[in-house]
């Protein structure tokens, strides 16, 4: 793997010959890359999933490369990220994913290759293509991309106005093997994304997952279609996917009102632009009494606080992912009329609300599920433009995957961490410094400090 690396390295970035030399430069028949055993799928049973440990069950070991398909192709994965459902996946939850492998496996010949007893998993890239396959005519070996999740089959008429309502949608990396935490990673032509020029692979690769869920989530017309004006409530504001929600908002003239956990998260915010923040510790917001009943009193309060924020607004759009905790609180506060959105339920997945404050005041709840390829691409756009940013923290080695996981499963971090795969360290992979020397106060402000 290290020749091969160093035939990559060699292949000019920006030569006209590049696609050739890439070819040129023989696969290894292994790669490096994190997985999960089905034999391993048992072993947290019985113990609580706070207390699962993502190190226990994640290995880093050698793969066969894949065999390329139609309309695929193999990348040099130079850095990945670590998103939630690596969590998920690494602590066989809500259902341990080789039962989404299996499922898949039966659809085709060609999908049996990802029902195996390992899953390669990683929903994030930053790489250079090195074979496409057939029927590929918009990438070619040598372009330097990022890849959005989203691997669809389109064989069905109900994607085809929107690809998120594909029959056989499937989050790759999570619901489909030979993910992207790897030296090598397998992918459909259509994941594909020109990598923003001015960012180095491990901040291009951050971004993917979370950018384009809270793309579509906030501004798509598939989401809350925010506008000029709006005041959105984004829960976990300094998170991976909060940070990003907070800067759509403040990028397209609405006002967030950013809820975090401790002052040091409130000062992110803060520092990110937003000028409404609210500790929820600090001020001792209790939405449940206790496991089973909640507490309109809080929802109250909570909601007069916001007015006090926003000159007696209420608020127009809710960046909702908690889920249980919080799902009530959001419906009360939204204004008539208004707008929950809601992509996740990382504090759990019954959620409790008034409905009469739903149905009497004419409000929406949206369900929102990372995005397709146009909002993807729009999204991605929007960071190769420097109108948005990376909000990273901190980079691990492939080695350490699992207790990068193990740092997200419980909250050790703030924005997204990254991991190198073939980028041999930090701050490799800019090819535009003329555009990079203009953003770099901006990068440099929303790389978030360690927790």
């Amino acid at each position: 793997m290290t020749d091969f690396l160093r035939s990559l390295a060699a292949a000019a970035p920006d030569g006209v010959d590049r696609a050739a030399e890439v070819s040129a430069i023989p696969l290894p028949d292994h790669y490096r890359a994190v997985t999960l055993h089905r034999e391993d799928v048992t072993m947290f049973a019985g113990i609580p999933s706070a207390e699962k440990d993502p190190r226990k069950s994640l290995r880093v070991e050698e793969v066969p490369v894949p065999e390329l398909g139609p309309g695929e192709a193999l990348v040099a994965v130079m850095a990945s990220s670590v998103n939630y459902n690596t969590v998920w996946a690494s602590i066989f939850e809500p259902v341990p994913t080789f039962a989404f492998l299996e499922r898949y496996g039966k659809l085709s010949p060609l999908t049996k290759r990802h029902d195996l007893p390992y899953h390669i998993i990683g929903s994030d890239l930053a790489g250079v293509v090195l074979r496409t396959g057939p029927g590929v005519n918009a990438w070619q070996p040598g372009d330097e991309v990022v890849a959005h999740c989203l691997s669809v089959e389109l064989e069905s008429p109900d994607g085809h106005d929107d690809t998120m309502l594909d029959p056989e949608q499937r989050i790759w990396g999570f619901e489909t093997n030979f993910g992207g935490l790897a030296e090598i990673a397998l992918v459909k032509t259509n994941q594909l994304m020109p990598k923003p020029k001015h960012l180095t692979w491990e901040e291009a690769a951050a971004p993917g997952l979370v950018n384009s869920t809270a793309y579509r989530q906030l501004v798509s017309r598939n989401g809350a279609a925010m506008k000029q004006g709006d005041n959105v409530l984004i829960w976990g504001a300094s998170g991976g996917l909060g940070s990003y929600a907070t800067q759509f908002a403040l990028a397209g003239g609405a006002t967030p009102i950013c809820v975090v956990s401790s002052p040091e998260k409130a000062e992110i915010c803060r520092k990110m632009g937003a000028e409404h923040v609210i500790d929820r510790t600090a001020e001792g917001y209790r939405f449940w009494k206790d496991e089973t009943t909640q507490d309109p009193k809080e929802w109250k309060r909570f909601g007069k606080r916001i007015r006090e924020l926003t000159g007696g607004e209420d608020i127009d759009i809710v960046f909702e992912h908690p889920g249980r905790e919080t799902f009530g609180a959001s419906v009360y506060v939204t204004r008539k009329g208004g707008t929950i959105t809601t992509c996740a339920s990382t504090s759990g997945y019954m959620h409790e609300y008034d409905n009469r404050y739903l149905w009497m005041s004419l409000k929406r709840i949206i369900g929102s599920h990372f995005a397709n390829y146009r909002e993807a691409y729009e999204a991605n756009r929007l960071i190769a433009k420097g109108k948005i940013h990376p909000t990273l923290s901190k980079t691990y080695t492939l080695e350490e995957t699992g207790q990068a996981a193990y740092d997200v499963h419980r909250n050790l971090h703030q924005g997204k961490v990254g991991v190198l795969c073939l980028a041999p360290e930090e701050g490799l992979g800019v090819r535009d410094h003329e555009m990079r020397a203009r953003h770099i106060d901006a990068i440099n402000r929303f790389r978030l400090p360690e927790k």
